[in-house]
């Protein structure tokens, strides 16, 4: 009978290779022989010339910043946080104008006037008093000429309160009539812009030709100014009006600081 083969395959040739420890011994021999002839003074020389010494590689830099958006920054936490830095990020800071902001409500002109009105009744008009003593007394130009811009102003708070207080009167005279032109079945009617200059414009005509009759130095220049006006308002527009307007209050000003001088 036949024997059966084994399954087991093996290699017709094995090498065997020589263990390294031999010649790796054989090689430090040789180096020792070779530093025990090397005298002592070579080795102080190649210590003191940092040859035996073996510099580390450079470690690469790495960059900072967020590899993502939505990541994130990777800091070392040996560095301390510095103080002027957000560690925490607060809500964005928003200038809120109570002025312009409906949570705080609608501006009252009317009790706004109403509770400030002694500031343009009494308080303006006595330090313009006041002023223009001390542009009397003064005798330094630069301290003239600051009293004087202060003066100009004061004039322009009051010119402009007193044309709000006019228009503000006309307006309520008007809405009056139209309440009972309403109650009698008739349809409101709105004033323009223009319409409100004009009835303005010819309020002051009004209070001139009072100032006029008032005061007999007025009346020569006064009477032929507004004579001429009041010629012209029936054949011109607001434009040739208001610039007579304007002509006339030059001269009003004028003959009334004379007089309060």
């Amino acid at each position: 009978m036949k024997k059966p083969r084994s399954t087991i395959c093996t290699s017709s040739k094995i090498k065997f290779e020589e263990p390294e420890s031999s010649s790796s011994s054989e090689d430090e021999e040789e180096i020792e022989q070779e530093l025990a002839d090397v005298t002592f003074g070579e080795l102080q020389k190649a210590r003191s010339n940092g040859s035996h010494l073996v510099h580390p590689k450079p470690k690469e830099e790495k960059k900072g910043g967020r590899v993502n958006k939505n990541r994130p920054m990777e800091v070392s936490c040996k560095k301390p946080v510095t103080r002027f830095r957000e560690v925490i990020q607060g809500s964005k800071k928003v200038v809120r104008d109570p002025r312009f902001e409906s949570l705080c409500g609608t501006l009252d002109v009317d009790g706004f006037r109403k509770r400030y009105d002694f500031l343009f009744a009494n308080e303006l008009p006595a330090e313009r008093e006041e002023l223009q003593k001390q542009v009397k007394k003064s005798k330094d130009p630069e301290v003239i000429e600051e009293l004087k811009k202060h003066i100009s102003w004061i004039d322009k708070q009051l010119k402009s309160e007193s044309a709000k207080r006019t228009e503000a009167a006309i307006l309520a005279e008007h809405k009056q009539k139209e309440r009972e032109a309403a109650k009698q079945g008739k349809q409101p009617f709105f004033l323009k812009k223009s319409e409100i200059r004009k009835k303005r414009l010819m309020e002051k005509y009004k209070q001139l030709r009072d100032l006029a009759s008032l005061k007999p130095s007025l009346r020569k220049g006064a009477g032929r100014m507004l004579q001429r006006t009041t010629d012209s308002c029936h054949t011109v527009g607001l434009t040739t009006l208001s610039n007579k307007f304007n002509d006339l209050t030059w001269f009003w000003r004028s003959r009334v600081n004379f007089l309060i001088s």
